[in-house]
């Protein structure tokens, strides 16, 4: 029986070198490959393991001379290192208080000098002398402490994570606390060949095992770990796949599922100009975001500081959903601009139609009343005396003038629905150009129009635009309104701003609503004076056209319109 479990402890020995010498090549690769600290940390605790169980077996256990009793020394100082590493590695990730990285710091230095500095190390069966069992205490409390840390932070973070990063982290923080234990049972069994060894042997390589389990999983069961992940790409890809008619309703279907792939705490997708196309979840100022930039988008993600190392898988996952974005938003913009381009089209077919319309609608009044006034003088002048011909040549002349502003301001609409207005602004003097546009506008009224220009003196804006804009304003308040007409410009943080008054009756409440659309005219007005109603929607478009605006604003007696610039403007 005792033959048959010593070698059960044999094989087993052999079989934990093997292991632990197989972490060390599987740590040093993946320091190899990342380069990090964490993985530098990992690597030196493994190798020292490695050392621990490998090498260490072939130094006696008897120690004669002092290279064999310097080898033993080193030997329990590379244990005493082994869960310091590990800890320092636990720890890359989410630093500790400065206080427990003291504490820890100081009690492995302590135990270094310690172990360096006993008297001697009994040997197998040699009873242990009270100086020796207060120093194998102290060992034992070192590797219990930084073990449970090491275990616990592993554990409870890994169930933040997502798949292959839960499994592996809560895989390393079991083989922490296993490793523990078969250290403080190999301190506590005096004989080698007993089956507490056995048991002790076999809880070391069931550790080993869950180590290499959480350094490098296999191909099965990071297939079982990654389902949960899995599951989220596929239904982020069923929803790509869904038509989306908006980068932004494209990008927000797929971001729950990318933060459910790693267990991120935010994430968002940018477009190629680096704005923010959708977010999910609230970034972390403290932590800088990982980003996967592909053709068309790029993937920020916001994730635990343990998904870089331990989720590999998962980012595998992000890098392929980045590129499925990326392919998904080049297809949503290609369907923006084709619709586009088709709102385009049928809004030239619009203008198009509504310019005939609007020319056939308010053309023939004007037109028809032309026509009867020359027939009138050609086949009847001769019977019309000298006054009635001058009455219906002043009515010919009226409705001749009336065609020809009706003509101009077609005009005026469909090169504006067309967006073909060109706007040049430059340096002109605002008095002066005012002046003449009032005097043009106001005709004979121009006596009862007051100017207010004080404290503007030079403007950049396209005179054109701001001469058609007064105008309308002008021709509108006298037409609906009474005089006296002011004008008053003011600069106000870098725009200019012009206000047309009046003294009329205003605009009826009912019309507010409706009053910068085309053919709406001023209230009561309506029924007794001629007009289009179509300058103040004309005076607005122009505004819009020059980045500006025109609004209505009610005053206590009479119509107060103001039109917005952008303009550098300069005191006089």
């Amino acid at each position: 029986m005792l033959l048959g479990v010593h070698a059960a402890i044999v094989a087993l020995g052999a079989l934990n070198s093997v292991i632990f010498a197989a972490l060390a090549v599987v740590a040093a690769g993946q320091w190899a490959r990342r380069r990090d600290p964490a993985a530098g940390r990992l690597m030196l605790a493994f190798i020292t393991l490695a050392i621990i169980v490998t090498v260490g077996r072939l130094v006696p256990a008897h120690h004669h001379g002092f290279g064999e009793a310097l080898a033993g020394r080193i030997e329990i100082e590379l244990l005493v290192l082994f869960p310091f590493l590990l800890f320092r590695f636990a720890v890359a990730f989410a630093p500790p208080s400065r206080r427990l990285r003291a504490a820890v710091t100081s009690l492995t230095a302590a135990l270094s000098v310690w172990t360096f500095a006993l008297p001697s190390v009994p040997e197998s069966g040699d009873k242990w002398p009270w100086w020796f069992v207060v120093y194998v205490v102290a060992f034992l409390v070192h590797w219990t402490v930084l073990s449970t840390v090491v275990a616990l932070r592993l554990w409870r973070a890994g169930g933040g994570q997502a798949g292959v990063a839960s499994g592996r982290m809560r895989m390393l923080g079991f083989a922490a606390i296993g490793l523990a234990v078969a250290i403080i049972g190999t301190a506590s069994i005096s004989n080698t060949r007993s089956t507490g060894e056995l048991i002790v042997q076999l809880v070391a390589a069931i550790s080993g095992v869950s180590f290499l389990l959480g350094l490098a999983p296999p191909s099965a069961m990071r297939h079982f770990w990654r389902a949960s992940a899995q599951r989220e790409l596929e239904q982020a890809i069923r929803q790509l796949l869904t038509l989306a008619t908006t980068r932004e309703e494209a990008a927000s279907r797929v971001l729950p599922s990318t933060v459910a792939i790693v267990g991120a705490r935010a994430a968002q997708v940018l477009d190629t100009e680096g704005d923010v196309v959708a977010s999910e979840g609230e970034p972390p100022a403290e932590q800088n975001p990982l980003r996967i930039d592909a053709s068309g988008a790029s993937l920020v993600v916001w994730t635990s500081p343990y998904a870089p190392f331990f989720g590999e898988d998962e980012l595998r996952l992000l890098n392929t959903l980045a590129a499925l974005i990326g392919i998904t938003l080049d297809r949503v913009r290609l369907f923006e601009q084709e619709r586009e381009a088709r709102v385009a089209l049928q809004r030239a077919n619009e203008v198009m139609s509504d310019f005939v319309t609007l020319a056939a609608h308010e053309l023939r009044t004007p037109v028809t009343a032309i026509h009867g006034f020359v027939q009138t003088l050609n086949h009847l002048g001769h019977r019309l005396s000298a006054e009635q011909q001058d009455e219906v040549r002043l009515a010919l002349e009226q409705q001749t003038a009336r065609l020809a502003l009706l003509v101009e301001q077609l005009l005026d609409l469909s090169r504006l629905d067309a967006d073909v207005v060109e706007v040049s602004p430059r340096l002109i003097d605002l008095h002066r150009q005012l002046q003449e546009t009032v005097a043009t506008a106001a005709g004979s009224w121009e006596g009862s129009v007051e100017l207010n220009l004080d404290g503007v003196g030079e403007v950049e804006v396209d005179p054109a635009v701001l001469d058609r804009i007064v105008t309308n304003l002008v021709t509108n308040a006298f037409r609906y309104g009474r005089p006296p007409v002011r004008v008053v410009a003011e600069q106000r943080n870098g725009r200019l701003l012009v206000a047309v008054e009046d003294d009329g009756l205003g605009v009826a409440p009912e019309l507010e609503a409706t009053l910068f659309e085309r053919f709406t005219r001023a209230g009561v007005a309506k029924d007794r004076v001629s007009g289009t109603g179509l300058g103040l929607a004309i005076a607005r478009a122009y505004a819009r056209a020059h980045d500006g605006d025109l609004r209505y604003e009610r005053l206590a007696k009479g119509s107060r319109f103001v039109v917005e610039l952008p303009a550098g403007c300069s005191s006089k």
